[in-house]
């Protein structure tokens, strides 16, 4: 077995009969991801005063997904109702979010983001992804692409919000 690794951060490889190197390695693995979670959400708040990660991501799936209901939000992300509500009218508030008749059935309400919601979430966005590069720039090019090819396996066995289900392949986003 070999030992890879940054500083105190190694990695055991290879093959142990007794998977305790594959249990260091998910231990490892669940500790890492917590703090990628806490800097997501504190670098939401840095980005933009206003807008938690919950709105921002909000925010951005409705950008995704051309506008949908407040309960779509909901089971999507498998939030409770209340919830959405609170981030939504935070968005509309901040004139991030506006509201539209469904054109297929004029009772219900589509909830979008308006001009100014997008060009936030744009500015994020570069915001992101220049952080990233920053984080990953000595980083070789077949490291960048298993680190890639990582994410979108774990992202893909994980179940669907709302739903209980893998997800069908690789998303975008």
């Amino acid at each position: 077995m070999a030992s890879e690794g940054y500083g105190e951060h190694a990695v055991t490889t290879g093959t142990a009969s007794d998977g305790v190197a594959a249990e260091a390695a998910v231990e490892i693995i669940q500790r890492e991801m917590t703090v990628f979670a806490r800097r997501a959400r504190a670098s939401a708040g840095r980005m933009h005063p206003e807008l938690s990660l919950v709105s921002y991501t909000l925010l951005g799936h409705l950008e995704e997904v051309d506008g949908c209901r407040a309960t779509d939000l909901a089971a999507h992300y498998a939030l409770d109702k209340s919830t959405v509500s609170r981030q939504v009218a935070a968005l509309e508030r901040a004139g991030l979010v506006g509201r539209r008749t469904d054109p297929g059935d004029h009772r219900v309400q589509v909830l979008y983001p308006t001009a100014a919601g997008t060009e936030i979430l744009a500015q994020v966005t570069r915001s992101r992804r220049t952080a990233f590069r920053e984080r990953l720039a000595g980083w070789p090019e077949e490291d960048l692409a298993r680190f890639a090819s990582y994410l979108l396996r774990y992202n893909a066995a994980a179940p669907v919000l709302g739903t209980g289900k893998p997800e069908s392949g690789p998303r975008s986003g």
